[in-house]
């Protein structure tokens, strides 16, 4: 089993950054992937970033391009989602996620085995 445990959200005004951690335990060796996803109310949960865990491949929703960053740290099995340039559309719950079967769709949430309990983003106007 994997736990993923988000943290780093919170409220902060438009224009503003924010930076997700997303530590993960457990059986963690055979991670081929790692994503975060966001779901707004009366949303569906959407695909934001992702990044394969050997290779270190990069993957964003379009929105996000340019503002958001992923990243990892392979020592301490933790993903980053460093947030720029925020606005009130990016506020949303976000989940942390972890996928371990080589070649899914990082973008497709059902690729993803494991899913963090999520982490609310407030971006006020």
């Amino acid at each position: 089993q994997v736990q993923l445990v988000e943290s780093g959200g919170g409220l902060v005004q438009a224009g503003g950054s924010l930076r997700l951690s997303c530590a993960a335990s457990g059986r963690t060796f055979s991670t081929y992937v790692m994503g975060w996803f966001r779901q707004a109310p009366g949303k569906e949960r959407e695909f934001v970033a992702a990044i394969t865990w050997r290779f270190g491949s990069v993957e964003y929703l379009d929105s996000v391009k340019g503002r958001f960053t992923i990243s990892r740290d392979n020592a301490k099995n933790t993903v980053y989602l460093q947030m720029n340039s925020l606005n009130s559309e990016d506020t949303a719950v976000y989940y942390c996620a972890l996928g371990r079967r080589w070649g899914v769709a990082a973008s497709s949430a059902p690729g993803y085995d494991y899913w963090g309990q999520g982490t609310q983003v407030t971006v006020s106007s």
